[in-house]
């Protein structure tokens, strides 16, 4: 009796063993946009987001010992649902502004880029900067900085707002709109591999409005910024990033 509860007992620490070693890691729900590209985008291949952002925060959870789920929303439900919990960071080309900051956490930098200035082809002029475009209709994207500069500035006929980037440049590519102010990696990738023809980007154009990229967290998890700002620094020394924003032609 006492050898069978020897092994008995035996047994059960083997299996304790095993079960912790295997345990899964916590899953993060991650929200992006399905219409951010290259930043994050819906692939029609694979039905799957895909893009830089996904690529980074797939490294960056890796290494900070978690696993990820997407979750795909709209660039205006992005915010709004992760303070009410519905997931636990953002993946996107979100610039760090002190605006956000009063209701999400950031982690340290990822990436930074400014704004870049599309317009119909038809306009050949080499605008370098948006005094230059004073007296037109311009547009942007709600939620980016670049809507506020616009309005603020009071240069402009009319500032237009736009629920996704797709109809800002729709409008410019249609000539429904003099000018659209938008982050510079996107539309620039977008133009390059063929969308949207009747639309140039403006090349002479000076940037003002630089941005730095970081990973939202929700209030009240400063362990899990602190964690993820741990392997951002391994992944930025070690070379992934810069790899990863590399593949992408950046």
């Amino acid at each position: 009796m006492k050898k069978l509860s020897k092994f008995l007992v035996g047994v059960a620490l083997v299996a304790g063993v095993i079960s912790s070693g295997t345990a899964s890691a916590e899953t993060l729900k991650v929200g992006s946009t399905p219409t951010g590209v290259p930043f994050t985008f819906l692939d029609t291949s694979t039905e799957k987001i895909t893009g830089v952002m996904v690529d980074i925060m797939a490294a960056v959870a890796k290494e900070a010992g978690y696993d990820v789920t997407t979750v795909p929303l709209a660039w205006s439900a992005l915010i709004p649902s992760l303070t009410t919990g519905k997931i636990d960071v953002i993946a996107a080309a979100m610039f760090i502004t002190p605006d956000r900051a009063k209701a999400v956490d950031f982690t340290d930098p990822v990436y930074q880029y400014g704004e870049g200035v599309i317009v119909p082809k038809s306009d050949t002029k080499n605008y370098v900067s948006l005094a230059d475009l004073k007296g037109k209709v311009v547009g942007a994207q709600i939620g980016t900085p670049f809507l506020k500069a616009l309005q603020d500035s009071g240069l402009f006929a009319e500032v237009r707002v736009y629920e996704t980037l797709q109809d800002l440049m729709r409008d410019v590519n249609t000539g429904r709109l003099d000018a659209g102010v938008a982050d510079f990696p996107i539309v620039a990738y977008q133009l390059s591999h063929g969308g949207f023809s009747n639309t140039r980007l403006v090349t002479s154009y000076k940037a003002v409005m630089p941005g730095q990229v970081g990973i939202a967290v929700a209030k009240g998890h400063p362990e899990r910024v602190a964690r993820l700002n741990a392997a951002i620094a391994k992944v930025k020394a070690d070379g992934r990033i810069y790899a990863i924003v590399k593949k992408w032609g950046f």
